[in-house]
């Protein structure tokens, strides 16, 4: 199924997220996408005011740095988001800026062993299942959560080199691709995640950041669709989208540019780009991942 997003990066100030996520639910935008950067924004508080300021939009976590973050915390904070608010929380975790782990003292000499660890172990804790686990980053005896999820929390992992898309695909319920690429490298990706997802392979999720200016036509005549960004009126940003959708993203995540002035207006446009190619929220306000 596919799906269009908006993205509240941590360049804006928090004191907007709140008017953000409502002008994307009104937009008809299906998601809201946020992500965890040092030393910024917190990705779980942003999720719990997004969820709490709206009533239907889905809000994902694209991502949060796994050596930040003991898995059981992390498992702890997305079922509580989810019990108080089912159905509307994708969780997602990366391997995070290895510079930044290192200023605050959490940076692992194998990022890879570390997803292989933390992954299955954080969906089984979310699936309620008691965990023991004494490995090379996480190490959990006979711990499972008092308040598992009542409805199931997909959860994604960021990926781009070879080895964590396969482990992504392997291991994950979905993949976020970072910003930067195109079409073609994309669909190279998707290939390789859904391969590596097996049995999962026709329906797996992958996401994709792509960032988008709205324009008039005639400013955007340099910026042809289908790169790496979407320049342009309604139409031809959702070119742009329809090219990644093709390439085999289910959701495309739409990010304006740091220096954006009008986000309320860019709401408003991706609500427009996501009625032309008919990936509007629908009345039920059922999520899509």
């Amino acid at each position: 199924m596919r799906s269009l997003g908006v993205v509240f990066e941590p360049a804006f100030p928090p004191e907007r997220l709140r008017e953000v996520a409502l002008s994307v639910e009104d937009a008809g935008v299906p998601q809201l996408w946020l992500w965890e950067d040092c030393f910024r924004e917190s990705g779980i508080a942003e999720a719990a005011a997004a969820l709490a300021a709206t009533t239907e939009l889905t809000v994902a976590i694209g991502v949060l740095p796994m050596p930040l973050r003991n898995v059981a915390l992390t498992a702890m904070e997305l079922a509580t988001l989810s019990r108080l608010f089912p159905g509307r929380i994708i969780g997602g975790v990366g391997h995070g800026v290895q510079s930044w782990m290192a200023q605050v003292g959490a940076r692992h000499a194998s990022p890879l062993t570390l997803m292989a660890e933390y992954l299955p172990t954080l969906r089984a804790l979310l699936s309620g299942e008691r965990v023991t686990i004494d490995g090379r980053y996480v190490h959990l005896d006979d711990v499972a959560l008092d308040w598992p999820p009542t409805v199931a929390v997909p959860v994604f992992a960021a990926a781009e080199g070879p080895k964590t898309l396969d482990r992504a695909g392997a291991l994950a319920d979905g993949t976020v691709i970072p910003s930067g690429w195109s079409p073609s490298r994309l669909r190279a990706a998707a290939s390789r995640v859904r391969t590596a997802a097996a049995e999962r392979a026709d329906d797996y999720p992958v996401v994709v950041y792509l960032p988008a200016r709205f324009t008039d036509g005639s400013a955007a005549s340099d910026e042809p669709a289908g790169r790496e960004r979407a320049h342009g009126d309604v139409a031809m940003v959702a070119e742009t989208v329809e090219a990644f959708f093709a390439a085999g993203a289910t959701t495309v995540v739409l990010q304006p540019y740091p220096d954006e002035q009008d986000l309320i207006g860019f709401s408003q446009r991706s609500g427009e780009v996501a009625r032309m190619l008919g990936v509007a929220r629908s009345s039920s306000g059922s999520p899509s991942v």
